[in-house]
């Protein structure tokens, strides 16, 4: 089988992802290629996993000061280069178009009749799970932004619905733990707003990730590179992430057992219902601002919970060789059934879903 992997690139969560199932789509010996977009090729990093990629422009939010701005994302928007893109990808080389959410091979397959499968979090808001902020606008945008035929939903937990665990790619080094150190990574926030903010806690030492040249240690911050294999590291040993509320991270945050105090970015649906889940889950913290006293509470008083997931993206790769994309009822009740919750109630309680097989333009099975 031949696959065209369309990767989100705006996130770095969607490239963890990626990654994940790479190793495991190799191991189940398909043939993958790889298309990336939605930053320019030289923001991208760790990118030996899949191999001659390539990068388009695709389609971006514009983020300001930790809120998303939807007259400059249309603004920023260039369908004529879209067009021109989904014309430049040879989808119909392909069996099976996978897609993280990405728009440009997702609307290449749709245009060309090739099966595509939705792969993500974003998925998972096809079905009642818990929502905020959302209206017809937004869930107009979330059906049409990457539209495809079939797709595997992923969340923290079930909800009665035909979704699955996160795929969950951390260090299984045994490293000390330092809960006085807490990882810090708001992309979108102005680096000095919440540095002034951290330095308010002198008995805790920070990590702070983001755009930084070089790492550096400042008082009670160290500033850091983004860097996946250093930051992999420090996740293990930490007490804590302060963080956007991304679904990777978090999920990577939940797995470990580390803390979360997640600060969605305004005005962004995904973002604002992922911290609702948390909050409802007792998986994290959320906060529409981040300010002292907040902070202060949650370092003081939350403590964590940990959820150990199975290797999903295994199971995924498997069952996609299999062929039948119509039928994912076995998939998601094993991988429930194989989720540790530590005492968590209701994580091996899915019963199944009449939803959980589906039929898109017509029975369509891949080869």
């Amino acid at each position: 089988m031949k696959i065209l992997y369309g990767v989100q690139g705006t996130g770095n969560g969607h490239l963890t992802r990626a990654r994940s199932m790479s190793r495991h789509l190799r191991e189940a010996g398909l043939h993958v290629d790889y298309v990336f977009s939605g930053r320019a090729a030289d923001k991208y990093y760790a990118m030996e996993p899949f191999g001659d990629w390539r990068c388009l422009e695709g389609l971006t939010f514009s983020v300001i000061k930790g809120k998303v701005k939807p007259v400059g994302t249309l603004m920023n928007a260039k369908p004529a280069q879209l067009l021109k893109d989904m014309a430049s990808l040879p989808v119909r080389d392909y069996d099976l178009v996978l897609s993280d959410f990405e728009p440009v091979s997702a609307w290449a397959a749709r245009r060309n009749k090739v099966p595509c499968l939705g792969l993500g979090h974003q998925y998972a808001f096809d079905y009642p799970i818990p929502k905020h902020g959302d209206n017809p606008l937004t869930r107009t945008i979330m059906k049409l932004f990457a539209p495809t035929d079939y797709s595997i939903g992923m969340h923290w937990y079930h909800y009665q619905q035909p979704i699955v665990p996160p795929i969950v790619d951390t260090l299984e080094e045994n490293l000390e733990t330092d809960d006085q150190k807490i990882i810090v990574y708001l992309p979108f926030e102005a680096p000095e707003t919440v540095a002034k903010l951290l330095k308010e806690f002198p008995d805790y030492h920070f990590l702070y990730y983001g755009n930084f040249p070089q790492r550096s240690t400042s008082a009670n911050i160290t500033y850091n590179p983004v860097s996946r294999e250093e930051f992999q590291k420090d996740l293990v040993r930490c007490g804590g992430v302060i963080s956007n509320a991304g679904f990777e991270l978090a999920s990577e945050s939940i797995s470990l057992g580390k803390k979360i105090l997640a600060k969605p970015l305004h005005g962004q649906m995904e973002q604002i219902s992922n911290a609702l889940a948390l909050q409802n889950l007792d998986l994290g913290c959320a906060t529409e601002h981040l300010g002292a006293a907040v902070v202060r509470d949650w370092l003081d008083n939350f403590r964590a919970k940990r959820i150990s997931y199975p290797n999903v993206a295994k199971h995924i790769a498997e069952w996609i060789t299999r062929g039948d994309l119509t039928e994912k009822e076995d998939l998601i009740r094993t991988l429930w059934e194989q989720t540790e919750s530590h005492g968590l109630p209701g994580f091996h309680s899915y019963r199944g879903s009449p939803m959980a097989t589906v039929q898109r333009r017509g029975s369509m099975t891949v080869r």
